[in-house]
């Protein structure tokens, strides 16, 4: 064991020489420096890793971190305070073990440090044995209140000291809150006097802690911090990182000046071996905080002496206990033997023998209570379910009695098995998906997903590639918030390149439309990527983006989610009908008409009453597919997709809404993203939850096809199913009227339907007197998808399927439309209530 002394006097445990594990850092002084473009490569790397070229380095033998630039727009992702004040230079963006890659931290922000400073610059190289990274806003620049962080490291140190100086320059006293402001943990709380955080996902061992410092002339400020005129105060805190909240709270705890010992924890199974999937829990009254071993089952920590209660919980084993004494400037050994493992080992083929991408669901039976794998942003153990990039996988459970699912999207029927699981065992369970659903010459693509890059979610981007590949989406494009990117990296990684195609895209997001678009080409080392800059007009967003980085003929721009009134209706939200931002319409080339639950193509008006947000009176909720429907009979042209929009992998996650497009080839390593493009530009799109359908006219015109001179036109509907998607209607829109005479449902129409993987297939003739556009709606109206994704919100969706319009121009003089607004008036913004409630029972 190595120990070093810092500069005032105290004992710092150097964690990773104890333990002999985690990256080999060369030993060297501490350093500061900017980064240079020759340099780029020496930035921290990790899932939350943000450093740039012009940013600041910080580095030890022990640890390395990142300080954010003064430069315009600097900000990590959309987590950190998007908005006015969304600017955060002189920040802690990254920090992490020496050589690791596995930063976690999104932001530290001393005081909640945003918006203009007046510099970040390198105030001690280390040199003289300290290195300091400074940032200043003057009191000219903050109201007459100065302030001043310094990002301070030694050699040893396994964590930054920042010390933060406040001078007020004005005549009136100050007061301030004393809050720090770390983003975007799974996982925080409070170990006695220390703030902790775990990793975005525990499995990635990685932990952080901070807490305040006495002492050398700093003060522990309370939740205000109030400064005379004229006075200057310092503060400081320690911010220590580790493999885990227990390593890098004791490391605080010392700091602090606790009487501290080392814990060693050994994690062994009955044949000896060590026991590295375990999480050790330090209890202590209401608080608890995690620690975890390596691959051979030995963690190591400091505590404060004096008793410690450990609980040692590890799927499919038995909980097991210590009560060690820890004992100040002592390494207390703590051998913990825990009793064998029981679990569930996978086997999963498709009908050729070969391994595939594929997910499995775990219901608790005969008293069995269901199992929590993990949290919901992961693939590997989420809530009840595992995503797994191939076949073979295992996954540990404890005994009982468990009905398992094992599925691969819309287009494979499932495998259900009741197995029993007995103690310290593991079940093998082998089975084949059957690939029963004939989607020849179409791709299963999905849009608009994201990953921790975005900011507003910490779902790994290998655990969102794994998801798309266990569900069966065949192309998805990059689009994370704000920045450019690119997971083709990712899927190589992964082995997933024979199921999974992607093209580097961004979502372009503010406070108003969010744009998707793709290709582009991300420019590491610089802000974003080199991504744009959000604006209000979303004409100026589609603009931008449709010529950025010299423009591409096949560039896709779609808006997301939209707000269809304020869009192409009421763009000033004054109650009056102005036709929205004029032009938007030929500046896009699709609006997401469904984003990830629910569907109300059949909803028969374009807003419905809700409950308000905390269930106190009614909200007015508007329904984007009928005002889409609308839309369309004004002569907007403009085509529809649908989307998952996942931040997460269980819940919110890949796989319910997706659309198929025509593609020359069904091996997804070979999609052509510009074919794609092409097609979904052209409307040849079909959206679904789960019923694969297609419609053609006799002449062969599908979906965002026209069909001219004819009045007597006849409609080819085949639509497939799985062995967990139902349909019991199909319905035909006409100029996005629902007419009786061409609704068709299992109870009218029981020929028609099949429990057969083709659940119903005819020949359709319709006599149409104008010029019409054609919708078919496959749905289960008495079903959901509860097989297929169990209990997340995707479950309790019913199946649904539709597609781009097909338009039928009567008498060859050019498609005309009819104007109709479908019994409703166009509905302006800010429509009451009561306004709704009095149209929808008039």
């Amino acid at each position: 064991m190595r120990t070093v002394l810092c500069s005032a006097g105290r004992t710092l445990l150097c964690a990773g020489m104890l333990l002999g594990s985690g990256p080999q850092a060369p030993l060297c002084a501490a350093e500061a420096f900017e980064v240079a473009p020759a340099r780029v490569a020496e930035l921290p790397a990790g899932k939350e890793a943000d450093g740039i070229i012009g940013d600041f380095v910080l580095r030890n033998d022990l640890v390395e971190a990142v300080i954010s630039q003064n430069a315009p727009l600097r900000r990590a992702n959309m987590s950190t305070f998007y908005g006015e004040d969304g600017e955060t230079p002189g920040c802690l963006y990254d920090l992490t073990l020496r050589g690791a890659n596995n930063d976690q931290l999104t932001i530290f922000s001393p005081l909640n440090q945003r918006g203009p400073v007046s510099w970040v610059r390198v105030a001690a190289d280390g040199s003289e044995g300290r290195a300091e990274v400074e940032t200043a806003a003057t009191g000219a620049l903050r109201d007459g209140l100065a302030v001043r962080h310094t990002y301070a490291l030694e050699d040893g140190w396994q964590g930054i000291l920042v010390i933060s100086t406040l001078r007020n320059e004005s005549d009136a006293e100050k007061t301030i809150e004393a809050n720090d402001r770390w983003t975007n943990f799974a996982r925080t709380g409070q170990f006695r006097s220390v703030r902790w955080a775990d990793a975005v996902d525990p499995a990635d061992r990685a932990g952080y802690a901070f807490a305040w410092l006495e002492g050398d002339g700093w003060m522990a400020p309370g939740e205000k911090l109030t400064i005379p005129s004229g006075s200057e105060i310092a503060i400081a805190r320690f911010v220590a990182v580790g493999r885990s909240p227990a390593e890098a709270a004791g490391l605080v705890l010392q700091r602090r000046g606790a009487a501290t010992g080392i814990l060693e924890v050994q994690l062994t199974d009955p044949e000896g071996e060590g026991v590295g999937s375990a999480e050790i829990q330090v209890v202590d009254g209401e608080a608890v905080l995690s620690a975890y071993p390596d691959a051979q089952g030995l963690s190591a920590f400091l505590i404060e002496e004096g008793p410690v209660e450990l609980k040692i919980r590890d799927g499919g084993r038995p909980v097991a206990e210590a009560k060690p004494m820890a004992m100040a400037g002592r390494l207390v050994q703590v051998p913990v033997t825990l009793g064998p493992a029981s679990g569930l080992r996978f086997r999963i083929r498709d009908e050729e023998g070969h391994s595939i991408p594929c997910k499995a669901q775990f219901a608790g039976i005969d008293g069995t209570p269901s199992p929590n794998l993990g949290p919901p942003n992961r693939a590997h153990g989420c809530v009840d379910q595992y995503h797994s990039e191939s076949g073979d996988f295992e996954t540990a459970l404890d005994p009982g009695r468990y009905r398992v699912r094992v599925t691969r999207g819309i287009e494979y029927e499932h495998i259900s098995r009741d197995l029993e699981i007995p103690a310290g065992t593991f079940v093998d369970l082998e089975g084949v998906l059957k690939r029963v659903v004939d989607t020849t010459g179409w791709v299963s693509t999905d849009f608009h997903n994201h990953s921790t890059p975005s900011g507003d979610n910490t779902c790994g981007t290998d655990d969102r590639v794994i998801n798309l590949a266990a569900e069966h989406i065949e192309f998805a494009p990059t689009t994370e918030h704000n920045r450019l990117y690119d997971w083709a990296p990712h899927i190589i990684r992964l082995g997933l390149s024979p199921y999974l195609s992607t093209v580097a895209g961004i979502e372009l997001t503010g406070s108003g439309a969010h744009l998707n678009s793709f290709p582009f080409k991300p420019e590491p080392g610089r802000q974003d990527n080199g991504a744009p800059v959000w604006k209000n007009d979303p004409r100026l967003n589609a603009i931008t983006l449709r010529d950025f980085q010299g423009g591409d003929p096949d560039r896709w721009v779609q808006i997301n989610h939209p707000d269809l009134v304020a869009n192409f209706i009421d763009r000033d939200g004054d109650g009056k009908v102005d036709q929205g931002f004029a032009g938007l319409g030929s500046m896009i080339d699709a609006v997401e008409t469904q984003n990830f639950l629910g569907h109300e193509i059949l909803a028969g008006a374009p807003f419905k009453l809700a409950p308000a947000p905390g269930g106190v009176g009614r909200r007015v909720l508007m329904i984007r597919e009928f005002l889409w429907l609308q839309l369309l009979n004004q002569g907007h042209r403009i085509w529809g997709t649908a989307v998952a929009d996942a931040h997460s992998v269980y819940g919110n996650g890949a796989g319910g809404w997706r659309v198929y497009i025509p593609s020359w080839t069904d091996n997804p390593a070979a999609v052509d993203w510009r074919e794609i493009v092409r097609n979904a530009k052209s409307g040849r799109m079909m959206l679904t939850t789960g019923p694969f359908l297609e419609v053609k006219t006799e002449d062969g015109a599908i979906a965002g096809g026209l069909v001219q001179g004819r009045s007597e036109v006849e409609l080819h509907i085949r639509v497939q199913c799985n062995d967990w998607v139902e349909i019991d209607r199909v319905q035909i829109l006409v100029n996005g009227r629902a007419r009786e005479d061409l609704n068709f449902t299992r109870a009218s129409h029981p020929d028609w339907f099949s429990r057969e993987t083709i659940r119903f297939e005819r020949r359709i003739p319709l006599s149409l007197t104008a010029d019409s556009h054609l919708i078919v709606v496959a749905i289960g109206e008495n079903s959901t998808l509860e097989t297929g994704y169990g209990t997340s919100d995707q479950g309790r969706m019913a199946p649904c399927a539709y597609h781009n319009p097909i338009f039928v121009d009567v008498d060859g003089g050019g498609f005309r439309a009819n104007g109709d607004t479908l019994d409703y008036p166009l509905p302006a913004a800010g429509m009451s209530v009561e306004d709704v409630e009095r149209l929808l029972t008039r």
